[in-house]
Formats: structure tokens, sequence, C-alpha cells
């Protein structure tokens, strides 16, 4: 499986008709985008949304960033993966991640304990999964949405690789410490094609509120040196600047580069637009000019 060393990572299909993002995916494979990452929490469910979008592309490789671990028992996740590998092969990158508990818990009405321990045991379960159905000729891979030191060693562990979101090329860095050289390592990273500071940064406090109240990110914000100052109020400057990548193509560039020298094998751009229900279609064509080689 090729994902590239750049790919682009979105809410926006999901809000889209299942027809409208299939022509969006066939537009990213076009401009030679290798992958794209979709996620799953309030919107479309990730299995079925994957295979709209392979289904409307031809190469395109659609990973999830994340599958719920709490939104299918571990026999039905994997057999959702083998049953995508098999139609698409090598297109398919299973993300799985145990998301966050105000999510799991109250959203979804799941006990939220000792997540880590719960991701192995469910590890183990989709390694032993039964499959009758016709088995995929080419290999599963998987990865595991980690923030923290021992998720990450479970993922270089266990599967393929991590899928860090919401992190400074910092984060990265350290990430390939604990994981060691040959993990995969895919950092989101979150970017705005605005070069006057408000209006970036307004954008860019627009779409870190939400995480910024989540125990999970903050943490691992707070381990990276930041203080509980720089989480308030859409974060601070600083933070915000760490975050979010924004500027012209160039400092998207640098930003990609700094992943890259940390460590990562691939990053996935998420564009931030004033408009975050409008697929950011020319941003995704000035950034595959500018990164794609």
């Amino acid at each position: 499986m090729d994902l590239g060393r750049v790919g682009i990572w979105s809410f926006g299909f999901e809000l889209q008709p299942a027809a409208k993002a299939q022509e969006a995916a066939a537009r990213l494979e076009d401009l030679g985008w290798p992958t794209l990452w979709i996620p799953e929490a309030l919107g479309r469910e990730a299995f079925t949304h994957a295979a709209l979008l392979l289904g409307g592309t031809r190469r395109l490789v659609v990973a999830t960033g994340i599958a719920n671990v709490w939104a299918r028992d571990a026999m039905a996740m994997a057999n959702a993966q083998r049953t995508l590998v098999e139609a698409f092969p090598e297109r398919f990158l299973l993300g799985i991640g145990v998301s966050h508990a105000p999510l799991v818990s109250g959203v979804r009405g799941h006990d939220y304990t000792k997540p880590l321990s719960y991701m192995r045991r469910y590890l183990d379960a989709m390694d032993a999964a039964p499959f009758l159905a016709a088995p995929p000729a080419t290999p599963l891979h998987r990865v595991i949405g980690a923030l923290h030191p021992k998720m990450l060693r479970l993922a270089a562990e266990r599967t393929l690789g991590a899928h860090p979101y919401f992190v400074p090329p910092e984060h990265t860095a350290r990430a390939r410490e604990i994981m060691g050289p040959d993990a995969l390592l895919a950092p989101e990273q979150a970017v705005v094609l605005e070069s006057d500071p408000s209006r970036a940064r307004a954008i860019a406090r627009e779409h870190m509120a939400m995480y910024l109240g989540l125990p999970n990110y903050a943490n691992n914000l707070l381990s990276l040196g930041f203080q509980p100052d720089d989480l308030r109020g859409g974060g601070s400057d600083r933070l915000v600047d760490a975050i979010v990548a924004w500027g012209d193509l160039d400092a998207v560039r640098t930003r990609v580069r700094a992943h890259h020298d940390a460590g990562a094998n691939h990053v996935c751009l998420q564009v931030l637009t004033a408009e975050p229900r409008t697929l950011p279609v020319r941003e995704w064509e000035d950034l595959a000019a500018a990164l794609l080689e």
C-alpha cells in the first residue's frame, strides 16, 4: 500500500450527499493525492462511508481516522476491514481508536474506564475473529489513533503504526522515539491558506475549540509543555500557531517538512476555511501543485 508522503484529511466528505462526495474523491485522485483520511464521530459510519468513496475512485487509498472501537465489536471491525480489502486490494487502511470519554460515555453509553486495556483486548479479538466469506488476497493494514506513550507503544507492537491527531511536530519527534524506526507514523496537520494573522487564527480557533475541551487532547498538549492558559479561549497564539499551519504555500511546505524531519512517514493535511461545510477544492489544487511530486 502506497500512502505517499502527504495525504488529505477531511470532515467535509461526510457533509456532502454521497454522489457529490464520490465526485470530490475522484477529483482528489485526479489531482494526484494518494490518500484520503475520513473520520468517524457523529456523522457517517466509517465503513459504509469508505465503501462509497472507494467505489467512486480507482486508485485512491481511503483511511479511517479513526474508526471508533466502541461503535462495533471486534469481530464486526475485523470482518468489515476484510470485506473492503477483498473488494479494493491495497486501497483501504483501517485506523482504529478509543475516541474520547464524552463521546463514548456521554453519547454512546459505554464505560470508558481503562481504554488502553480495552484496546489490547480488542486487538486480540480482532486477530481471533472468524471470517467465512471470500478472503482478501492482500495484507490487512491497520493503525491506531494514538497520542500518549503507552498507546503509541501498543501501536508499534501490534499494528502498522500510529495516526496522531491534533499534534505539532514536537509530538511527532516524541512519537518516533517511542515507536522506534520501523513503525508507520502518520500525523494529521491542520492548515489555513490565509496570510492575515487575525483571519487565519480566527479560522484556526473555530476548529480548535472543541478539541481543547477533550481531555485526551488537552493532556497531550500539557505534556508537550503548553500551559493551562494556552488552552483557554480557543487557544493562545502560541498554541494556535503550533497546531495549525497558516500562511502561504511555503508555510505549509515548511510545516510538512518539520513533521517529516521529526520522523513522520506520511502527513495528513486537513484544510480549514471560513466555510467549513464547503469542500476546499481550490486549496487542494494549490497544495497538490506545491507538495506532490
